[in-house]
């Protein structure tokens, strides 16, 4: 267990991310440590964790030759410890090598992990490290909850073993530096040079390697389907705004907030004022800036004007929307167009049109019904759905902003209890609560291209 004492031991403890796949197995010219999670590339989400655990005094990131520079210009901002980038092998035997040789002989504890598990834990590197001091070596695994099958040849079952005996191996595998380099440079000498897996290596010494249990969540990113499972732990993490880093306040900051004479815009537009900015709210009944948003012209009219008045906005939030609880059949077609106008198409112009600081935000209100299509309102929640895709698509169009989704469960709004009368409101969301978890978001600049997700505490 991580506690003081062992705090008090740590010295020379370095960390090595591997990230010097190729991209084959995830089918894509850009290896998959460099795709985007978010908005930000995989690897520096776990650089990330290793940074904010203030645990290591090196971190040697090991990269493809051709990456180099990218990586280089990635970390431009990345000074708050020593940061080494070097050349990676042509295998993972060879890159863990050269990155325990970078790491160099004043090591005390190394600490291997791969660059696309972005969802290492700060307990199970804690866990780690004080393993390692105890018994040298170390592996993180997790039980396997699939039965094993042992087959030679591919063809058939030789052998279905004991599940209980047998884990899942994860990193960060965690060693004495100096037994971990001289189980390396033996391997070498050995011709052994293929070899995937440090432990492996250590157990060849014949020096026992014990167990750090992992985390589910800890997962390699290696195929588009991983990438997808990782969007939605990320969405599960961000769902609530303790998980949120609040960096900056809000005081004399300006923000266009649409549908703002509304439940949720309205509560909004009163929590800015508490926090010192400025609302600017936008609707067809609002007092100062009445505008019909489903029209490209009077959006672009209405953004060119509150330029004028109040200079570039530091955010934008879309909380227009319109529901109407009809089966398909019973719609009009002019009902139709209104509910796809309203719900998605003014959410678009106003994205398009609405003048934005670099670094500014836009938080774009769908609604939980985005899953999953719901009988007799399946405009609202297919509009919503695609407000959730254009989001996702807009945040990797424009790296210079914060642009998320936030998904409220329902909401004791007016427009909800026309719809649905008989709901016990001691099940809604009160629409100050959504407020309060955008006031978060606008506080952040960590998130982008994310789904958040609001429920009712």
């Amino acid at each position: 267990m991580f506690n003081n004492e062992i705090q008090s031991k740590i010295n020379g403890v370095k960390a090595i991310l591997l990230m010097g796949g190729t991209g084959l197995r995830f089918g894509s010219e850009i290896p998959k440590q460099f795709h985007r999670l978010a908005g930000k590339k995989v690897y520096l989400h776990t650089l990330d964790v290793f940074l904010e655990t203030n645990l290591f005094e090196e971190i040697v990131l090991v990269c493809p030759a051709s990456w180099i520079e990218q990586v280089k210009a990635d970390l431009v901002c990345y000074a708050l410890i020593k940061i080494t980038i070097i050349e990676g092998g042509p295998t993972r035997q060879e890159s863990s090598l050269k990155g325990l040789q970078a790491c160099g002989q004043e090591t005390q504890i190394v600490v291997i992990h791969d660059g696309v598990r972005p969802f290492v834990s700060e307990a199970i590197l804690k866990e780690n490290i004080a393993k390692a001091i105890q018994y040298k070596a170390v592996d993180t695994c997790i039980p396997s909850a699939d039965t094993l099958v042992h087959t030679i040849h591919k063809k058939e079952i030789d052998t279905i073993p004991n599940r209980s005996e047998y884990l899942r191996g994860q990193t960060p595998q965690s060693f004495d530096y100096s037994l971990i380099l001289q189980a390396h440079l033996k391997a070498k000498e050995e011709g052994i040079c293929n070899i995937s897996d440090d432990c492996s290596l250590a157990l060849k010494t014949e020096h026992p390697v014990y167990i750090v249990m992992g985390s589910e969540e800890n997962i390699k990113i290696t195929s588009e389907l991983d990438l997808l499972l990782a969007e939605q732990i990320l969405r599960l993490r961000h769902s609530s705004s303790s998980t949120l880093t609040k960096q900056n306040c809000l005081v004399g900051k300006r923000f266009a907030i649409t549908g703002g004479t509304g439940g949720i815009g309205n509560a909004l537009c009163k929590l800015l004022k508490e926090e010192g900015a400025i609302p600017i709210s936008l609707s067809r009944s609002s007092s100062d800036y009445a505008v019909d948003l489903t029209s490209y012209t009077n959006a672009h009219s209405m953004f060119d004007k509150i330029l004028e008045e109040h200079g570039p906005l530091d955010g934008l939030i879309n909380s227009i929307g319109l529901l109407k609880t009809k089966q398909l059949d019973q719609l009009s077609f002019e009902e139709i167009d209104l509910l796809v106008a309203t719900n998605l198409t003014g959410v678009i112009y106003s994205c398009k049109c609405a003048h934005l600081k670099e670094g500014g935000h836009i938080i774009n209100i769908a609604s939980s019904s985005y899953v999953r299509g719901r009988k007799n309102y399946a405009i609202y929640s297919s509009a919503k759905a695609a407000v959730v895709n254009f989001t996702q698509g807009l945040a990797e169009e424009r790296r210079d902003l914060f642009i998320n989704a936030l998904v409220p469960q329902r909401t004791n709004t007016a427009m909800r209890l026309e719809n649905f009368p008989d709901e016990n409101p001691s099940t809604l969301l009160d629409p100050k609560e959504v407020a309060s978890e955008i006031i978060s978001l606008l506080k952040q600049k960590s998130i982008t291209g994310t789904v958040i997700e609001v429920k009712k505490k």
